[in-house]
């Protein structure tokens, strides 16, 4: 049995608390400032509230104290602090980010590291980047890796055709921020909100444009070993020009607190949602041009008695996964990892990444 502390009472913390204490080997304490929140957690002989802010550092360190790892599932402002506590204090590292600052923050602080820091252990960042580097290992010379990812409400009600399925500062931070990408062999730094695309799959019609993170480490990954490597998010279609419209035209992209305040005001939580994955790599195999394609589609599903969203399952079992991969010794145990470290078919076929699997 290994004490795992969890920070963040929120939709995903709940769905990392309840996976790993359903599994029956983790003990699961998880910490938020927020007694409403904590309130909210499931019932479980093995998860236990801890109401603690993370600001406060000797409550902090006191709560990493005999755990075997905290995970983040924090918003990306607060990680770097739950992330130099764990080095200070000697507990594996393990959290959600998809913002670009705080990862080479974790990543910096891994240099001499006696015990493991995992960012980026989502969906996106996350098992794309696994996904990706698998597919991208079969190539002898790759011309292009592409990959798609998008959370949305099953049934759509609003002029967005969207609906709030997880952090909302994250969601918003990937809209302004720098994108990277490789571009004709060069790692580039691309605005969000633009290259926008238009697709359709199995008769649904959606659009792709770029957004901040999705692609973890996997541009200094294969800088140099392909031509063209990029990310971005899928929507339903008319969902980006509103965008635009209010966080460039408007310029409420200058005040991401006030843009906050109105999603959440005015965008529902849908539980009814679907995760949408497609990663397209061409390249040259035994001289021949070829492509290869992983595309699934995830829905909400019941977990321990309860319904939860497909967001909630896809974020919570990536993390999940790599705590457990760590446990068992099938990842290296210090230092600085990131996704594409982790073999996809070991992650594919662990008791808690196997909700990729299959929808």
């Amino acid at each position: 049995m290994k004490n795992v502390l969890v920070m963040g009472s929120g939709k995903i913390g709940q769905m990392i608390a309840m996976m790993l204490a359903e599994s029956g080997d983790y003990h699961v304490t998880v910490a938020d400032c927020d007694p409403v929140g904590l309130a909210k957690l499931p019932i479980h002989a093995k998860i236990k509230p801890l109401e603690l802010n993370v600001n406060d550092d000797a409550a902090l360190n006191a709560a990493l104290t005999g755990q075997y790892a905290v995970l983040s599932a924090l918003p990306f402002a607060l990680t770097t602090r739950v992330a130099r506590a764990a080095v200070a204090v000697g507990v594996h590292y393990f959290d959600l980010t998809e913002d670009v600052a705080c990862t080479r923050v974790v990543k910096d602080l891994a240099q001499g590291a006696e015990t493991a820091l995992v960012p980026q252990c989502g969906l996106a960042p996350g098992f794309i980047s696994i996904c990706a580097h698998d597919l991208a290992g079969r190539y002898d010379h790759l011309q292009d890796v592409k990959m798609r990812v998008g959370a949305l409400p099953k049934y759509p009600a609003n002029a967005m055709k969207y609906a709030l399925t997880w952090s909302t500062e994250g969601l918003i931070n990937e809209y302004l921020n720098p994108c990277e990408a490789v571009v004709n062999g060069a790692l580039k730094e691309v605005p969000p909100l633009e290259e926008l695309e238009t697709f359709s799959l199995d008769g649904v019609d959606y659009e792709a444009f770029n957004t901040s993170g999705g692609l973890g480490t996997l541009c200094e990954t294969f800088e140099g070993k392909v031509n063209n490597l990029n990310y971005r998010t899928v929507r339903y279609p008319g969902h980006r020009d509103i965008l635009k419209l209010l966080l460039q035209d408007l310029r409420l992209g200058e005040r991401p607190e006030l843009v906050k305040d109105i999603f959440e005001t005015a965008l529902p939580f849908a539980s009814e949602d679907v995760v949408l994955v497609f990663v397209s790599v061409t390249g040259k195999k035994q001289g021949r041009f070829v492509q290869d394609v992983f595309t699934q589609k995830y829905y909400a599903q019941e977990i321990g008695g309860q319904v939860w969203s497909a967001i909630q399952i896809t974020t919570a079992s990536g993390i999940c996964a790599m705590v457990d991969m760590l446990a068992q010794g099938q990842l290296k145990q210090s230092g600085f990892l990131r996704q594409e470290d982790a073999d996809f078919e070991t992650f594919i076929n662990n008791r808690f990444g196997r909700y990729y699997a299959a929808a």
